[in-house]
């Protein structure tokens, strides 16, 4: 039986831990020859080392994915190595520094916005124009829940969500006939780097069962949850999904989040 991704070429930002590495791990499996971008590079090395163990193929690049230089020369090193890009993947993100809209300043806003907004756009622009000329490919955003509802994320964050989530709603439009989808992931609370504070200190208080309380699901969820996610959105299985938020967050997003008592 063929791989999902036999012979795709993809790139992955933010890859370097969480969500990016465990998705360039089932990508990579899957058959495809795989791009990871970050700005950590011994986390980048570590990525790639675990698709090389089991026989996949990767190619590291360290970046920032905000600068419109770094995007060109990762979409360009795709293309030059292996002849295309068919799957872009744009995961890395940020968070901002406080929950609280008043306590931040312009400069937080605007680097959150930066990452986790103008680094989807960039690499959309620039990735796309390949995909276009060879007929097709699939453009996959993360979002968040947060940028759903209320109340899911500090609120630079959670606007830049929000702005992600419209980008993919006007760039399907705007890449209508052409072959070319895109669609986000809204992952709802998955233990990663980014929120490895709220993991470590629920288990240091001795409420870990408490992680997730609020979803149906009653757990928090896992990077590969969301990487299955973006394995379904990048293959050939997803033709006909073009355009959508779709959340995987245990069924937060389904329900206004009550307590019982």
């Amino acid at each position: 039986m063929m791989a999902r991704l036999e012979g795709k070429r993809a790139i992955i930002t933010g890859a370097a831990s969480g969500i990016g590495a465990a998705t360039a791990q089932i990508f990579a499996e899957e058959g495809a020859r795989v791009v990871v971008v970050d700005r950590d590079a011994d986390g980048l090395a570590r990525t790639v080392e675990g698709i090389k163990s089991v026989g996949g193929t990767a190619l590291a690049v360290t970046a920032d994915v905000s600068d419109e230089t770094a995007v060109i020369d990762f979409c360009k090193r795709c293309e030059s190595e292996w002849g295309g890009i068919d799957i872009l993947y744009a995961n890395a993100g940020i968070l901002d520094d406080s929950r609280s809209l008043f306590d931040l300043n312009a400069e937080s806003w605007r680097r959150v916005l930066d990452v986790n907004l103008i680094g989807p756009f960039l690499a959309l622009k620039h990735a796309a124009p390949g995909m276009i000329e060879q007929g097709g490919g699939s453009i996959i955003f993360t979002a968040s829940v947060a940028g759903l509802r209320a109340n899911a994320g500090p609120s630079a964050y959670s606007a830049s969500k929000a702005g992600v989530i419209s980008l993919v709603q006007t760039a399907a439009d705007e890449l209508s006939g052409t072959g070319v989808r895109i669609n986000a992931i809204c992952p709802g609370l998955i233990e990663t780097g980014m929120t490895k504070p709220l993991f470590d200190g629920a288990r240091r208080l001795g409420s870990e069962d408490r992680i997730g309380q609020l979803n149906p699901s009653k757990r928090g969820g896992h990077p590969a949850e969301i990487g299955h996610m973006a394995l379904f959105l990048a293959s050939d299985e997803a033709s006909y999904v073009n355009g959508q938020a779709i959340a995987v967050d245990g069924g937060l997003s389904s329900t206004h989040p009550f307590i019982y008592r």
